[in-house]
């Protein structure tokens, strides 16, 4: 199953605030919730973990992972609405049915997805190349967050898998503190952790130079 959500706007709630009435922000947000109650998380699978990509821009490495791992399956999270439907087209060449790509924002997915009647489990995250926010009035944007790292805990199970990777040396210091200092997750020796698939995206790279740097936790 090929499956794509688009929601009705792409902006973060930090940023979507100042911007509308909050009248029209609550407005969007219930529908950007109806519509992953009724069109997405009905679909899917009953039972099975889920890989877990949060930002996953033109989809090149879910893609790529879910075709090589067709007994997992695989949702992809982004804001930006190309983004989406580039990645969902690749899906679609590929004949792949066991991956779907959504327009969501992580907060609002993994709040939702934890209510359903229905426990989902994530067996892997990936955090790849997300937006470092360099400057630090503007941390509070960063994706790797103590509250992210709560809603993954409530729909995770002990051995589950969080994975980092940048290319820029101080979110990489800061992302490895949040997750060191949470009571769910555990770090693994970085130099005795194994990539659990690697595939050179886009963003990638473009970010080799940069001497990109990963770290693994896992659920306590």
């Amino acid at each position: 199953m090929v499956g794509v959500i688009a929601e009705s706007a792409h902006l973060s709630p930090s940023s979507l605030r100042p911007e509308v009435p909050l009248e029209l922000y609550d407005s969007l947000r219930d529908q950007r919730l109806a519509a992953l109650r009724a069109g997405f998380f009905p679909r899917l699978p009953t039972g099975a973990p889920i890989i877990l990509e949060v930002g996953c821009g033109h989809g090149h490495y879910l893609n790529a992972y879910a075709a090589a791992h067709p007994q997992e399956y695989c949702v992809g999270l982004d804001l930006i609405a190309d983004r989406i439907a580039r990645a969902e087209r690749k899906a679609s060449r590929a004949r792949l049915s066991n991956l779907a790509f959504v327009q969501a924002e992580a907060s609002l997915f993994l709040g939702a997805l934890a209510e359903q009647p229905v426990p989902v489990r994530l067996r892997r995250v990936f955090v790849l190349f997300s937006d470092p926010w360099p400057k630090r009035r503007h941390w509070k944007n960063r994706v790797v967050q103590p509250g992210l790292l709560d809603l993954l805990g409530k729909l995770t199970e002990p051995g589950a898998a969080f994975h980092f990777r940048t290319d820029h040396p101080e979110y990489f210091t800061f992302a490895r503190e949040v997750v060191a200092a949470h009571p769910l997750w555990r770090l693994e020796v970085e130099d005795t952790v194994t990539w659990p698939f690697e595939y050179v995206s886009v963003f990638e790279e473009r970010s080799l130079a940069g001497a990109p740097r990963s770290f693994t936790a896992v659920r306590c």
